[in-house]
């Protein structure tokens, strides 16, 4: 079976090819987060599969768990009373065990929700810029930050203020209209190498403790 080598490259990313990154997961969860528009609900179920994991849409699971949809939630409750629910609903998934989970465009604004992922997951961002996003957000009219009169200036702002904590993400991934295969084995490879560095640091971090014992028993 194909092994990641010290660059974090697999060769292939076919579905036998991947158990060496699996098993580097572990029970950790790979965490999409960016804008809406992004791709994370469509690449994180094609993820998802190429994985063998299950996928959970973070916003599906808090209208499930409100009984509401999300625009309702916003305009009866508004977004502070969405933004709790949200941090419990991603809270409970996080601790769960390993999936692909797409979280909603303003979930990872919250330091509490990213330091859980951190402890849990893998955050990889899904980035696109603000002409792709408006071109995709404007087929679907269940978003309620854009329900305004400018939408894409609302976007624009959304983009200043979250990008700079977007980038925050363990890996990013620039997301554009090419083939989902294209992006799926960029995050793959994102993910691999991400794993390998992490394993460097475990290495090196015993070699160091090792040789630290040995000048003490000298």
């Amino acid at each position: 079976m194909p092994s990641m080598n010290r660059t974090g490259h697999i060769p292939g990313n076919s579905s036998e090819s991947l158990g060496p990154l699996r098993q580097g997961l572990g029970d950790r969860t790979i965490v999409l987060v960016g804008m809406m528009g992004a791709g994370k609900s469509s690449i994180g179920r094609r993820l998802a599969e190429r994985l063998g994991q299950p996928f959970v849409d973070a916003d599906t699971a808090i209208e499930e768990a409100a009984g509401k949809s999300i625009s309702e939630i916003f305009a009866e409750h508004g977004e502070a009373y969405f933004r709790d629910g949200e941090r419990r609903v991603i809270t409970r998934l996080l601790e769960s065990g390993g999936k692909v989970l797409a979280t909603g465009g303003g979930a990872f604004m919250s330091e509490p929700i990213r330091a859980l992922i951190r402890e849990r997951g893998i955050s990889i961002w899904l980035k696109a810029t603000l002409p792709v996003l408006m071109e995709r957000v404007k087929r679907r009219s269940n978003r309620p930050l854009l329900k305004a009169a400018d939408p894409e200036a609302v976007l624009s702002g959304l983009i200043d203020e979250r990008y700079p904590v977007y980038a925050l993400a363990d890996i990013t991934v620039e997301s554009r209209d090419v083939p989902h295969d294209v992006i799926l084995a960029e995050i793959i490879s994102g993910i691999a190498a991400y794993l390998a560095a992490e394993l460097d640091a475990r290495v090196a971090a015993a070699t160091g403790s090792a040789h630290d014992g040995g000048r003490q028993d000298g």
